[in-house]
C-alpha cells in the first residue's frame, strides 16, 4: 500500500479525534496486527484465541467455513433474497475472541457484501479502533444476511430463517465475548421485553457466552449531536475490554 493508502487528511484526522473525544476516550492505542511476532501479545490481551483452541468444531475449518459462505450466498429460505444484490455473511478473523452481531445489511453492505461499511459501519470501526483492535481482528455478523426493503426491521420469521447461519458462525468461532448491537441484535441473543436503554452496559448470558448489549451505531447517526448516548456506547467498550483481559 502507497503513502496516500495509510496517511490521514487533517480533516479525516480531526474528525476521528473529534469523534474519540465525544466518545470519552481519555487515550488511543494504535490497532494490533495480526502476525507471528505480535500474536502473543495478542492471546495476552485476550483478542485472540491460543493456537490448538479446542472446544468443539476447529474455529479456522477452512472446509466448514467454505460450506457455510456458499449456503448464506446461495440461500432462499425467506423472501428477502429476491431483492438482494448479494447476501452479506460477515467478515473478520475466525478465531477471534470479539464478536460484533448487528441487525441486518444496509443498501451499502447489500451492493459490496460486507457488513458495516456506510456511515454506521464507519462509526464502528473507529470504536473498535479505539479500543485498540482492528476490523480484522474481530468478526463482524448480522442476525439477517439479507437486506431487508428499505432498511426495514426484520420480521420475526425472517429471523427465525436466517437464525442457523448466525448460530453456526458463533458455534465455530466460540468468541469469548459477543457485542450486540441495537435492538434486534439484543433480542435475538437475549430476549427480554425491556428497551435497549435497560439492557445496555450489563453482561448477558448467550449458551456460556457473556454479552453485552449497546445502541447500534445508526442510532449514534441518527443522535449524532448527542455525545451523551456515545459516552454510553464508550462505557460498554470499556466493561468489554475489562473482561477481554481477565
Amino acid at each position: 500500500m502507497n503513502e496516500k493508502g495509510i496517511v490521514e487528511r487533517p480533516g479525516q484526522l480531526l474528525s476521528r479525534l473529534e469523534f474519540y473525544r465525544d466518545l470519552g476516550v481519555e487515550f488511543l492505542v494504535s490497532p494490533m496486527k495480526t502476525d507471528s511476532r505480535k500474536r502473543e501479545a495478542e492471546v495476552g490481551t485476550g483478542l485472540l484465541k491460543p493456537e490448538g483452541f479446542s472446544g468443539g468444531p476447529a474455529a479456522d475449518d477452512r472446509e466448514e467455513w467454505d460450506r457455510l459462505i456458499r449456503r448464506i450466498m446461495a440461500c432462499q429460505a425467506c423472501p428477502l433474497f429476491k431483492g438482494r444484490t448479494q447476501a452479506v455473511p460477515g467478515e473478520g478473523h475466525r478465531q477471534a475472541s470479539l464478536m460484533f452481531v448487528g441487525e441486518a445489511p444496509g443498501r451499502d453492505e447489500d451492493l459490496q457484501g460486507r457488513p458495516f461499511v456506510g456511515r454506521a459501519g464507519q462509526l464502528l470501526t473507529k470504536i473498535i479502533q479505539a479500543m485498540g483492535f482492528s476490523r480484522e481482528e474481530v468478526y463482524i455478523a448480522n442476525v439477517i444476511k439479507c437486506r431487508p426493503p428499505e432498511n426495514r426491521t426484520p420480521r420475526p420469521d425472517e429471523i427465525k430463517a436466517c437464525s442457523p447461519y448466525l448460530l453456526r458462525q458463533i458455534d465455530l468461532i466460540k468468541p469469548r465475548v459477543i457485542v450486540a448491537l441495537g435492538k434486534v441484535a439484543t433480542d435475538f441473543l437475549l430476549p427480554s421485553s425491556k428497551s435497549m436503554s435497560e439492557l445496555r452496559g450489563q453482561f448477558g448470558d448467550f449458551q456460556g457466552i457473556p454479552v453485552m448489549p449497546t445502541f447500534h451505531p445508526s442510532y449514534l447517526v441518527r443522535n449524532e449531536g448527542n455525545k451523551e448516548i456515545k459516552k454510553m456506547v464508550w462505557e460498554d467498550m470499556k466493561k468489554v475490554l475489562q473482561l477481554l483481559k481477565s
